[in-house]
């Protein structure tokens, strides 16, 4: 009998066994069944793959530690291609993060396919930036199995803690807008709200930053060397960008059409990351993008013997998303930033229309399918470009794809800096999107029209409002354009959203008042509480015997009722203690010094800029070393000890900035080097500040530096994090700080200096007037050369003559150190110190990232949580 040949039987049919083919042999070899009927057998057999299908993808990874030790190695043995012999543990991380990424995108899948069976509106969070920070903690702590895969690492040889520290720091974004963006993606999972993030796939990272004799030195940050294991790259989901060009109007038919044509093109392609709720089987999406040519090589080049022009395109289109922020001092580097937002929208754009138009509806309905919204000034682009889409490419007349757009688009300002509210100049977008120029050119005139009715014959009121500003060249005005084009506009804290309305936008917010709120911004506890403080979170846990604070931070207010509790002040205190002695380890790692646990830690962490004044807080600094050197054996015994420690980077080009970390390093050398000093104060730089770093420093802290000049921080989110674990406040009037003050009490609070109106005022009078006499007495210390040499303190002591003082640093200096002794005097009583931490910890839940998510859904973009729940759930063997 031929081996080849098998007999058919309707046994085979029954079993499933055999293929639509074979089953149609059978019936028409035994006359049961005509051709006509084929099509439906044919159905039929596909309905029973389908449900096999179904059912063997319904269920899901087992989370038994026998189960995921299994998942582990399968992904060394098969993906990493290792074998039991020469596995490290990098090679462990990554086995680990994959099976890990195995189990987010099985509720990626039905989450998203759950958005699109139950037809809700999503809102799309654009944002060039998302520091996400290490994300293997997070999405167990998430899933909700950080114990399983401690248990199963260890009985494979490897330490859990271990192998989340082999996670490269995602290069993502530079500073609290991007951390504020990643505290919104796992909220808005948390809570199950549709939304999809939009971003760039940079390949460097800001840059890592290294301190060589005191300077700031920057290295290229090439997180992505070793892959990331969390991203999945998405080849079926690319799109063209255009640039340059030629707009060319043609008349059809009576009616103008409007084409982009010619110019360069570059590929923008997908890769996805899972982000994870807490507690929930939700998960979202957050899209990055990715450039690349439309063609990898050009091969004609390189067989005439132009090696360099075949590859030139792939070199030029990848550039674009090479770096964050590319310098835009020079033409190029403007050109350059420019293409990456426009890229960055156009592909973001192209992508959510897709999504929509698999709803088959009227583009009409867009609306009320999607919402957009604008993190910052970045995206702005993205006005005219969906403008663009549905004009050219959907047909639609003006008015009715202007009121579209305004509908779709929000925009939420965060800084009231200049250099931040971004400017383009007109021949540049001329040149690079000439279709956008005449676009802004349409939207410009007639938004004119409509302030000339308001404010008739008022030409300085048409020039302030205009989106092109007059000059050489003429300029753009992004904000201004990210206001007229959005149907709302918010600021991020409360002093912020009044400063918008009154001093950035006051003829917009008369025109259109309603158009204006405020969302202050929050952060999430999970991150920043249970991951980062876990000895907190367990004391917070065992008092109000229940987890549910980490979703539901108003539950943490009852922690006041146990501040007269020996017991539980004595748990709270031993917390605090053991992160103060981590971190005290890893400044002996650093540095080589030892760190009393017990001295007051006095921290500011944060992008290094001069309205931050780091510059003030290291005068201060000056002040009390001088203070310590002249004081007799007597007085020492009542100044408290202190370590201080500042981290952040400055701008590359950022010259002040980078004198002012020279300064300060300057100062670490001097004090921490000086034997008379001992353990009263020591004072440290850490570098290349990240997220991972600063989830070790906020849980130390006895006190956090928020120093900011009065009405130059929009908010700030670093303040929140420190006073959710137990770090009380020294700041000024201004930001978010405002707002802590009136939720924690100011007796949990110290605050100085001027106020925002104050500042004003102080800036139009500028008169002189008589600098302390203690400033004047480090600015002396400065100027012998103490700390620094004469090209880093001549321009840092030229700032603090009081007519050049823009950042109010000799006006607030005498109230800083006042502030400073308060802070001494109350941290020499424990108890009392421990109940101020108790009640601000306990009051601060308002700037839970939740509630700031949810405040964003209602008011803005109106859409509904969806959470995904499986009818049954089963487990893979």
């Amino acid at each position: 009998m031929d081996k080849n040949k098998r007999t058919l039987s309707f046994q085979d049919l029954a079993k499933g066994t055999i293929s639509p083919s074979e089953s149609r042999f059978l019936y028409s070899v035994s006359g049961t069944t005509s051709p006509q009927d084929w099509k439906t057998i044919e159905e039929d057999e596909q309905l029973r793959r389908k449900s096999l299908l179904y059912s063997l993808m319904s269920q899901y990874l087992s989370r038994d530690v026998a189960s995921i030790e299994r998942y582990i190695v399968d992904h060394v043995e098969h993906t990493l291609a290792r074998t039991r012999f020469n596995f490290d543990k990098f090679d462990a991380y990554l086995a680990t993060a994959l099976s890990v990424r195995d189990r987010l995108i099985e509720s990626w899948n039905d989450t998203q396919q759950y958005f699109t069976e139950a037809g809700v509106k999503r809102a799309y969070y654009l944002s060039m930036e998302f520091l996400m920070g290490r994300q293997l903690q997070n999405a167990l702590i998430n899933l909700g199995i950080h114990d399983q895969y401690r248990e199963a690492l260890k009985e494979l040889g490897f330490d859990l803690s271990t192998l989340e520290d082999e996670e490269p720091e995602p290069g993502l974004g530079n500073g609290g807008l991007g951390r504020l963006a990643a505290c919104y993606m796992d909220s808005l999972a948390t809570l199950n709200y549709p939304v999809w993030g939009y971003g760039i796939r940079y390949q460097y990272g800001m840059f890592e930053q290294k301190i060589k004799d005191g300077n700031q030195i920057e290295i290229p940050d090439f997180w992505l060397a070793k892959g990331n294991p969390w991203e999945m790259q998405r080849l079926d989901v690319t799109y063209p960008v255009q640039f340059y060009g030629n707009v060319i109007v043609t008349n059809k038919d009576g009616k103008l059409q409007v084409h982009w044509e010619g110019g360069q093109m570059v590929r923008a392609i997908a890769y996805d990351i899972p982000v994870p709720g807490f507690d929930t089987y939700n998960v979202l999406n957050l899209r990055l993008w990715s450039s690349s040519p439309p063609e990898e090589f050009d091969l004609e080049a390189f067989n005439r013997g132009d090696y360099f022009s075949s590859i030139g395109e792939k070199q030029m289109a990848e550039k674009l998303t090479s770096v964050l922020y590319p310098n835009d001092s020079t033409e190029a580097g403007k050109e350059l930033r420019l293409k990456q937002q426009y890229f960055f929208v156009s592909a973001t754009l192209q992508d959510i229309m897709r999504r929509f138009k698999k709803l088959q509806l009227p583009i009409q309905q867009l609306v009320n399918k999607a919402a957009i919204q604008l993190n910052d000034t970045h995206p702005t682009i993205a006005i005219p470009e969906l403008l663009r889409l549905l004009i050219d490419k959907e047909g639609l007349g003006w008015e009715e794809a202007w009121d579209l757009t305004v509908q779709t688009f929000s925009y939420t300002n965060h800084t009231v800096l200049p250099e931040a509210l971004e400017k383009w100049p007109v021949p540049l977008m001329e040149r690079l999107l000439p279709r956008h120029m005449q676009i802004i050119y349409e939207i410009n005139r007639r938004h004119l029209e409509c302030v000339s009715q308001m404010f008739p014959n008022d030409e300085q009121i048409l020039e302030n409002v205009s989106l092109i500003e007059d000059g050489f060249p003429k300029m753009v005005r992004m904000a201004s354009l990210a206001v007229v084009g959005s149907h709302r506009v918010n600021g991020v804290a409360a002093l912020h959203s009044e400063l918008v309305k009154k001093q950035l936008f006051p003829h917009f917010a008369v025109m259109t008042p309603d158009k204006f709120l405020n969302i202050t911004n929050g952060v999430t506890p999970r991150r920043w509480i249970l991951e980062a403080n876990p000895a907190l979170s367990s004391v917070f846990t065992r008092w109000l015997e229940t987890d549910d604070w980490i979703t539901d931070t108003r539950l943490l207010s009852q922690l006041e009722q146990f501040q007269e509790s020996d017991d539980f002040l004595r748990q709270i205190e031993e917390a605090k203690r053991f992160n103060k002695q981590q971190l005290a380890l890893r400044i002996s790692q650093l540095f080589g010094f030892q760190v009393d646990s017990n001295a007051l830690f006095d921290i500011q962490v944060k992008r290094i800029h001069e309205y931050k004044r780091q510059l003030l807080n290291i005068l201060g600094v000056i002040h009390r070393y001088l203070f310590i050197k002249q004081s007799d054996t007597e007085q020492r015994k009542s100044i408290v000890p202190r370590v201080v420690v500042f981290a952040g980077k400055a701008a590359a080009s950022y010259a002040q900035a980078k004198r002012i970390i020279r300064l300060i390093n300057g100062v670490c050398s001097v004090v921490n080097n000086d034997p008379s000093i001992g353990d009263l104060l020591k004072v440290f730089f850490l570098p290349n500040y990240n997220v991972s770093l600063a989830e070790e420093i906020i849980p130390a802290s006895d006190i956090s530096q928020h120093i900011s000049t009065a009405g130059m921080e929009a908010s700030g989110t670093s303040n929140m994090k420190f006073v959710m674990n137990g770090g009380l406040i020294l700041g000024t009037m201004d930001g978010a700080n405002i707002e802590i003050l009136e939720n924690i009490g100011k007796e949990n609070i110290f605050i100085f200096g001027l106020n925002s109106d104050q500042v004003l005022d102080a800036r139009k009078r500028n008169e002189e007037f008589q600098l302390d006499p203690r400033l004047e007495k480090v600015k002396q210390e400065i100027a012998n050369g103490t700390f620094c040499n004469q090209k880093v303190a001549e321009p840092i002591l030229s700032c603090l003559i009081p007519k050049n003082d823009f950042y109010m640093i000799g006006r607030d200096f005498p109230s800083y150190l006042e502030a400073q002794d308060a802070i001494d005097q109350a941290f020499k009583n424990r108890k009392g110190w421990i109940k101020k931490t108790v009640c601000a910890m306990a009051r601060v839940y308002y700037f839970s990232s939740d509630r700031a998510v949810e405040q964003y859904a209602q008011k803005i973009w109106n859409i509904e949580p969806a959470p995904f729940i499986p009818s049954t759930i089963s487990f893979k063997d």
